[in-house]
């Protein structure tokens, strides 16, 4: 009878220590270092969506490739359901839309007469120089 509840403390003991890391920590506080390395590591992974491109870099494509063919597809491919319009005005080849990204904060400026990305400024932008939006 001993033997077996001597084995059954064993294992349940040896099964608490796996399942909960907190005395580990006690005894080598470095784990829990590790620990806190590896959540950052993470939340910067998720950060990234599944072209493997953080939101600096679409924004930096998308200025690079502004006023030309196909930076209105990067653009939707890329914030795709993330942009608000906030406001119209006359630019590019009739009227351009000004959108918002909130969790960026960043205003693009976008002619859909061209499907181009006219321009893009950081902040909230209701109405861009009219020589920014030609």
């Amino acid at each position: 009878m001993k033997f077996t509840s001597s084995l059954l403390t064993t294992v349940v003991l040896a099964g608490i220590v796996t399942v909960w890391d907190v005395p580990l920590k006690a005894i080598n506080p470095n784990l829990a270092q590790v620990s806190a390395q590896e959540v950052k590591q993470m939340q910067k992974a998720e950060m990234k969506d599944s072209t493997g491109l953080t939101a600096q870099k679409k924004i930096e494509m998308l200025m690079k490739n502004k006023g030309q063919f196909g930076s209105g597809d990067q653009l939707r491919r890329f914030f795709f359901g993330d942009l608000e319009p906030i406001s119209v005005q006359p630019g590019g080849a009739g009227m351009v839309v000004n959108l918002y990204n909130k969790s960026n904060n960043v205003t693009i400026a976008y002619c859909a007469t061209y499907d181009v990305v006219v321009n893009i400024k950081q902040g909230k932008i209701s109405q861009f120089q009219p020589s920014e939006v030609k």
